[in-house]
């Protein structure tokens, strides 16, 4: 399988206060992430999405309530910002099939969970710019720990296993396809959520106005129970 046509040197130079503060911020995150999982990269992976999974998903709703309030169109930044939030989710779903996290991990992403929406949802109250640069950044990282996952497998230090079900089904992967592949994939969707949330701190700081992104790898619409039982 080819790999997904993506630019992975793309990064955002922080301009001004509130660029260098969320820079900052997920630097130290990063540095945490290294000291605790070390090279154990499907193990971080669980957790970081746990993490991931949580901006979009509070843009969309802090979004939603103030179109509610203002009457005004949200011009696609909450359809784009809950498929963010659901693609992250789908990311933590494949990974716990490949990692089968302890029961300590478990303790950890509750946690870290929990922590970081309470801060995150304060962020966008008080900065919705500074919280959507924080998320580039941190997919500017997630691109970086992805791409060293691919060298963990390419070296046989991380075994290439056969891709979970759910993986195959979502971005409609060939039934041959390995982790490896999966990883791929994953990078890719990251790179797109990085250029996304760059975008829109940029609209939001009025450098340019915010056009649309299209992601490099289809997915497969997720159907609710209820349809299936239709």
């Amino acid at each position: 399988m080819s790999p997904p046509p993506i630019d992975l040197t793309v990064t955002h130079r922080p301009r001004g206060l509130s660029d260098r503060v969320a820079f900052g911020f997920v630097k130290a995150l990063r540095f945490c992430a290294d000291t605790f999982f070390a090279k154990r990269y499907g193990h971080r992976a669980v957790v970081l999405e746990t993490v991931a999974a949580v901006p979009g998903m509070v843009g969309a709703t802090l979004n939603h309530l103030k179109c509610l309030r203002r009457m005004e169109d949200d011009r696609g930044w909450i359809k784009t910002l809950m498929d963010e939030a659901e693609n992250e989710r789908m990311h933590l779903m494949t990974f716990i099939e490949v990692a089968r996290p302890t029961a300590f991990e478990r303790f950890v992403v509750v946690a870290a969970q929990w922590v970081f929406y309470l801060f995150f949802f304060g962020l966008y109250l008080i900065s919705p710019r500074t919280a959507h640069r924080v998320v580039g950044y941190f997919e500017e990282e997630a691109v970086i720990s992805y791409t060293h996952y691919l060298a963990e497998i390419d070296k046989g230090r991380s075994p290439n296993v056969a891709a979970p079900q759910i993986a195959l089904r979502y971005w409609n992967l060939p039934a041959d396809a390995t982790l490896r592949d999966v990883v791929e994939v994953v990078r890719a969707d990251e790179a797109h959520h990085r250029d996304v949330n760059h975008a829109f701190a940029d609209e939001l700081a009025g450098v340019r106005p915010a056009t649309k992104i299209p992601a490099v790898w289809p997915h497969e619409p997720l159907e609710p129970h209820w349809r299936e039982a239709a």
